[in-house]
């Protein structure tokens, strides 16, 4: 059975979605932005800035049910310019120590809100 996941220590949802949902064996976050949980966008910071917001926004939910980085599966990156991968992979790369997820990066015409990057996770729940 589905249950949404909601946490005040990452961005409310900002339309007719959760910030994540699960089935119990898996659970899928919306695409973070880097965005705090105050509702400030990062727009102006620097990809690399706005990379590890939307991953601790991206661990954040997991903590509200007692998941950890390691338990992430998969990520999905959107970004604004494909030329800004290289920043955007140095500071992904730093988050996870050891054993990274499995991870696709796509360059996309716009990320909502503005920003150079979102990102959202499949992760295991088991």
């Amino acid at each position: 059975m589905k249950e949404t996941v909601e946490t005040d220590n990452a961005p409310a949802a900002v339309g007719a979605y959760s910030q994540a949902a699960t089935n119990g064996e898996i659970l899928i976050t919306a695409g973070q932005l880097p965005m705090t949980s105050d509702g400030e966008l990062l727009d102006e910071a620097s990809v690399a800035r706005q990379t590890t917001q939307c991953l601790e926004n991206i661990v954040a939910v997991l903590e509200s049910e007692e998941l950890r980085p390691t338990d992430i599966l998969k990520t999905t990156v959107f970004l604004d310019d494909i030329e800004d991968f290289d920043s955007f992979n140095k500071a992904y790369s730093s988050f996870f120590d050891s054993d990274p997820p499995a991870r696709s990066a796509v360059g996309v015409e716009a990320v909502p809100k503005g920003a150079a990057v979102e990102i959202e996770a499949i992760v295991t729940v088991e």
